[in-house]
């Protein structure tokens, strides 16, 4: 007897859960002909809320497949809530149902793109799991089968619309001046970053599964709160006052040895020259940059009005416009500053507030002032020569911003510390190239590298985790001779 109710609940949850993968794929395929999802706004959803021990799990388990984590996650939690539902009393099925459609649509409505066509997708999957879930034990290869293709389906047409973007932000946007990369005297070492992150190549991290939409032709930046004159910007208002420069960026969850850092040529505004404009009144000590959906990150004000922090509102990337990902159309970056803390991405506008105001990360546990960039080295190559030879070349990146790096070392078997080879300083925000040769008995060995700042700042040795004052440790690689 026991064994037939053991069956019969097994069977019900098989169904429920086939039934709420098919309610998902119809919903989000729904979504993504109007070019929305569902799963991102659950995504945003989860982002928001999630209690951080959670999410810095999360980030630092998935590393750069973070976003396609987060929506695998979000699609594996829909069809489990759909499968408990069939173990609720059949008088609260159709409750829940509808409580999961209302959670859904709000979710769509939250996210980057605010998708109305997402919350409609949303409702329309809570319609199929209601009607669905009233015997969910029947047609399970069916609801399952249907469900995987419209979810395969909607993805195919979230990313070409996701292309299509790409190329009007790619047509719209302003560029640099196209100067060349100059060169840094290590030349080509197979291995080894370039001088310059190429776009595709440069991290992603944010809130959002996918970049909001922005239609560049109508979007204007607003400059307001405590000024005298308030602004509306477009991008080639911007690109009149736009100048290159050349800094690293690293994410306050880059620790030793891992790829969330990048260096690139940056066109943009100094915000300076915006606050000549806009002239800061009495009582504005915060300058909050919100982005399209309505996320801040805010600075003091002081700091950047004088200069002592030079900050830019970045249009332009590699002699390209900002691509969907890293911002389009407008960032705020201020070389040396955690990216977390740097400015939001997707501008819409610059508010110039009191210290009432509070940020989305100061929310969430993280401390309220900015977080400085800690020096840090990374090693890219530990590669050997002939075979049966000792000889490695060893070779890698390092950062020290605002400062510049000043001298690069490494050591064996954490023995005395030994100086590398420098490449020529592209910039004292940027990162910079480092080369040595190593001659290694036989046998297994440690290799080690540490920074040292132009301020004296020499790289922290102690292990410490991203959360909440930014990562410690030493990039150590293990090379067998």
């Amino acid at each position: 007897m026991n064994g037939q109710v053991s069956d019969s609940v097994t069977r019900r949850l098989l169904g429920a859960a086939a039934v709420g993968l098919g309610a998902l794929g119809a919903g989000e395929l729904l979504a993504a002909a109007r070019g929305g999802s569902v799963l991102d706004g659950i995504g945003r959803l989860a982002a928001d809320y999630a209690p951080v021990p959670v999410v810095e799990t999360m980030v630092a388990q998935a590393g750069e497949h973070d976003k396609e984590m987060t929506r695998l996650g979000v699609a594996l939690g829909g069809i489990a809530a759909a499968a408990g539902m069939a173990l609720l009393p059949p008088r609260l099925r159709t409750p829940a149902a509808m409580a999961f459609g209302a959670g859904t649509a709000a979710a769509a409505l939250r996210g980057a793109n605010r998708s109305v066509p997402g919350a409609a997708g949303g409702l329309a999957a809570a319609a199929l799991l209601r009607a669905g879930i009233r015997r969910p034990s029947r047609h399970e290869l069916l609801w399952a089968t249907a469900g995987t293709g419209m979810l395969a389906a909607a993805e195919v047409l979230v990313r070409r619309a996701d292309l299509r973007y790409r190329e009007l932000a790619r047509r719209s946007g302003p560029r640099g001046a196209h100067a060349p990369v100059p060169e840094d005297g290590l030349g080509v070492e197979p291995g080894l970053s370039p001088l310059i992150t190429p776009a595709a190549k440069f991290y992603v991290a944010d809130v959002n599964s996918r970049p909001p939409r922005i239609d560049p032709v109508q979007w204007r930046l607003t400059i307001g709160g405590r000024v005298a004159h308030h602004l509306r910007l477009s991008l080639a208002d911007l690109a009149e006052q736009a100048v290159e420069f050349d800094a690293v960026m690293v994410c306050v969850h880059n620790t030793a040895g891992s790829g969330r850092c990048g260096n690139a040529r940056w066109l943009g505004v100094p915000l300076t020259a915006l606050f000549d404009h806009a002239v800061p009144e009495a009582g504005a000590t915060r300058l909050v940059t919100r982005a399209v959906d309505g996320y801040t990150i805010s600075l003091p004000l002081e700091r950047l009005r004088t200069g002592e922090w030079p900050g830019y509102l970045v249009i332009g990337m590699n002699g390209e416009p900002l691509p969907p990902e890293h911002g389009f159309p407008a960032r705020v970056f201020v070389p040396g500053i955690y990216g977390q803390y740097s400015g939001a991405k997707w501008l819409t506008e610059l508010e110039l507030a009191d210290d009432t105001h509070v940020d989305y990360w100061c929310k969430r546990g993280w401390p309220v002032e900015p977080l400085w960039v800690r020096p840090q080295a990374r090693i890219d190559v530990a590669s050997s020569g002939a075979a049966g030879s000792g000889k490695f070349t060893v070779a890698g990146v390092a950062w020290a911003p605002p400062h510049g790096v000043a001298g690069v070392e490494i050591r064996i078997d954490e023995t005395e510390w030994l100086p590398v080879e420098l490449g020529s300083e592209l910039a004292p925000a940027a990162w910079r190239r480092w080369r040595t040769l190593v001659d290694l008995p036989p046998g297994t060995h440690t290799l080690q590298a540490r920074v040292t700042s132009r301020s004296g700042e020499v790289q922290d040795a102690a292990q410490r985790a991203p959360f909440p004052l930014g990562p410690g440790g030493l990039h150590t690689v293990t090379v067998t001779a």
